[in-house]
């Protein structure tokens, strides 16, 4: 079965992309207004990387992300599309930091997908659990300056195995 076809026969691989909603965390700097997790996050973001099927084929991303975050560095919104030879994306997500704990939701218009994110936040590292109908999946982001690399491995719902994105802030 080509990529195409895996991707169009389950739709739920959509789902694990949704993943790409947590922007890594910045550790504030003097600059920054406010001093929460999100800190130093507003603006474009854009960059790729590769999505590998349970078949062991892969195929190229790439990716463009809007950041809105609060005053107090600890909301965030975003706007992703993302897009390959063979699908597109358009995710939208709101997610908040408390304490060390993330919350939020996401939707995908493309493909009318949504759910829950749930997780937790320490220094410049997310590790999180993104939810929907019938799917799940974890994800591990870290920051370095105006980089970040996502890493998203699917539990349930998908014939994706791994995804692994790097953006990059400007």
């Amino acid at each position: 079965m080509s990529i195409s076809n895996a991707l169009r026969r389950t739709p739920h691989w959509v789902a694990v992309s949704a993943l790409l909603i947590f922007p890594a965390v910045s550790t504030p700097c003097a600059a920054d207004p406010g001093g929460g997790p999100f800190a130093g996050m507003s603006g474009h973001w854009s960059g790729g990387g590769t999505l590998q099927l349970e078949s062991g084929a892969n195929e190229r991303i790439s990716c463009r992300a809007d950041y809105s975050v609060d005053g107090s560095g600890t909301s965030l919104s975003q706007r992703l599309t993302c897009a390959s030879d063979s699908y597109k994306l358009q995710i939208s997500a709101n997610v908040a930091a408390h304490g060390g704990a993330l919350s939020g939701s996401w939707s995908e218009s493309v493909h009318g997908e949504g759910g829950g994110v749930t997780g937790s936040v320490s220094g410049s590292t997310i590790r999180a659990q993104v939810h929907g109908s019938s799917f799940s999946a974890g994800v591990g982001i870290s920051t370095g300056g105006r980089s970040q690399s996502v890493t998203i491995t699917p539990t349930a719902g998908t014939s994706v195995r791994h995804v692994v994105i790097s953006l990059h802030k400007g």
